[in-house]
């Protein structure tokens, strides 16, 4: 579904990642981990082309998006779920919900809010409280709600689990297991290992933008020095 090929990228003159190459398959939940700085980030938005990969290729689907501009590659079914949040703060959950509506994709059952009110009960109990009221897991469902309502086929999640609540952090696992029962593909970049290994098939890590590891978890468990060089704090 997502093929990642050897893409460099850079933010002014530093070099951020280097010939990053990996891919994501359809109905597969991949974690990217790596501590602070590695390039998770810089990787995700290279992908949505916020950032522009100054060489190498992104596709998905088979569609080069290399020239697209976000919107265009958002289009294409790919869902962003940013570290920041970034919801409308003075809007309604209802209302930040109607922004991120997208068209039904072909063979996908089209998300509305109350499919998504099953999967985010919260929300639903808040529906008319304004994004300012959240609290910061809540504020991260509802961005997580808010990119489903665009139909996505892979969904990006930058540090989903980030600067939440312990028991918030279990519901974002359980509803990423759900999204993978539905047959969404999703990437997701992480720092909490115990919560990317609940949640994924798969784990690639980087380090300096370099990539360092790609494969299970069972065979991350069976390289403890893999483990210790590059997520060790």
């Amino acid at each position: 579904m997502l093929e990642v090929n050897a893409i460099n990228s850079h933010y002014g003159k530093a070099h951020i990642l280097n010939d990053l190459s990996f891919r994501v398959e359809a109905g597969e939940v991949v974690s990217l981990l790596g501590r602070n700085g590695a390039g998770k980030t810089t990787t995700v938005k290279s992908i949505m082309q916020l950032v522009k990969p100054t060489s190498g290729d992104v596709l998905f689907e088979n569609q080069r998006l290399n020239r697209m501009s976000p919107h265009q590659v958002a289009k294409l079914g790919i869902g962003y779920v940013p570290e920041e949040r970034r919801i409308f703060t003075d809007l309604t959950i209802l209302e930040n919900l109607e922004v991120g509506r997208q068209p039904a994709r072909d063979g996908m059952a089209a998300w509305n809010k109350e499919r998504l009110f099953e999967i985010f009960p919260n929300l639903e109990e808040r529906k008319h409280n304004r994004g300012k009221a959240l609290s910061g897991g809540e504020q991260q469902m509802l961005t997580i709600a808010r990119t489903l309502m665009g139909n996505p086929r892979l969904l990006l999640l930058d540090e989903p689990s980030e600067g939440i609540a312990p028991v918030i952090v279990e519901d974002m696992a359980k509803t990423i297991l759900t999204l993978k029962k539905e047959g969404l593909s999703v990437l997701l970049s992480e720092q909490n290992l115990h919560f990317a290994r609940i949640v994924s098939d798969r784990a690639v890590i980087i380090e300096s933008g370099e990539k360092k590891f790609d494969g299970t978890f069972e065979e991350l468990e069976s390289n403890p020095e893999i483990r210790d060089a590059y997520l060790s704090v």
